[in-house]
């Protein structure tokens, strides 16, 4: 159970995170049905695929801000990873595709969204997703972040942000906006996981450990104090620390943690650049599916 068994129901389920994400899920059936017959009629409906990817995207960041998974991020650095790669690299791609093109473009129909069209510059997404995580896994700043809760809060919304501006790039919902080729997508696929590597790197080989959450138990109470109703001070009174629900060294767990997010990483950025490879295949191969209608004698 990795310790969860200590902890209360509200603590591992966080009810009004769950209701809020239910809350979004109906209104997104509510958009795709009854309101656009109404309003968009003309518009294709949302494909079976499309539900699905959506309603994954929405259990799976439940599951990583609301639900366990989210208290065990705090317990074990190789769970805090596998939330920060489905918070960033899994759940943003899913929602995108997931959410029909009508309706990107009724949400970004409004004239003021213009002026901030520079900031969805390729370059300028690509930099800014990169640059804040890679930051943000710098020991003091990670500390400093996972200790003060409005920062917290903030830094987190913000990488959502940008990591949906970065994942618009390479898997644009709507054709007509895409700034880059199927070849230029690629490239940009392969430039994020350049650019991610190197604070992959820095935990994967690291001999010693990095953050302080995970190794000193008064920087973890008051991580704890997110996670747990009350005092968390009271944690110290029957556990020694993070160490107690660690089923690893310090060291290790840190170390898998990094493989975990260069994995889902890879794993992700490869199932992108086919269905991106895909796409193009298509595309180049459309006019030698068409009947040939020159065939007549003359």
């Amino acid at each position: 159970m990795l310790g969860l068994q200590y902890f209360r129901f509200e603590e591992l389920w966080t009810p009004m995170f769950l209701f809020g994400m239910a809350a979004i899920v109906i209104l997104y059936y509510y958009l795709i049905g009854p309101w656009r017959e109404k309003n968009a009629p003309e518009a294709d409906a949302a494909t079976k695929l499309q539900k699905f990817m959506f309603v994954s995207a929405a259990i799976m960041f439940y599951m990583v801000h609301g639900g366990p998974l989210n208290l065990l991020g705090h317990l074990m650095f190789t769970f805090h990873m596998v939330n920060m790669s489905v918070s960033y690299l899994v759940v943003p791609p899913l929602v995108l595709l997931g959410v029909p093109s009508f309706l990107w473009r009724k949400i970004f129909s409004a004239p003021f969204w213009k002026k901030l069209s520079f900031m969805m510059h390729p370059i300028i997404c690509l930099l800014l997703f990169n640059i804040l995580f890679s930051v943000y896994h710098v020991p003091i700043v990670h500390d400093y972040v996972m200790t003060h809760f409005s920062v917290h809060r903030l830094y987190y919304f913000i990488l959502l942000v940008t990591s949906f501006m970065m994942w618009w790039q390479i898997a644009s919902p709507v054709p007509e906006w895409s700034r880059l080729s199927d070849v230029k997508r690629m490239a940009y696929v392969f430039a994020n996981g350049m650019l991610l590597t190197p604070a992959c790197a820095l935990i994967i080989f690291a001999k010693t450990s990095m953050y302080a959450i995970y190794s000193d138990p008064n920087v973890w109470v008051t991580a704890m104090g997110y996670c747990v109703s009350g005092d968390p001070s009271r944690l110290l009174e029957s556990f020694s620390g993070p160490q107690f629900f660690n089923i690893m060294d310090v060291v290790e767990d840190q170390q898998l943690g990094g493989i975990v997010m260069k994995f889902v990483q890879e794993i992700m950025y490869g199932i992108i650049l086919a269905y991106i490879f895909k796409q193009w295949f298509k595309r180049e191969h459309k006019d030698d599916e068409l009947p040939n209608t020159n065939t007549g004698t003359a």
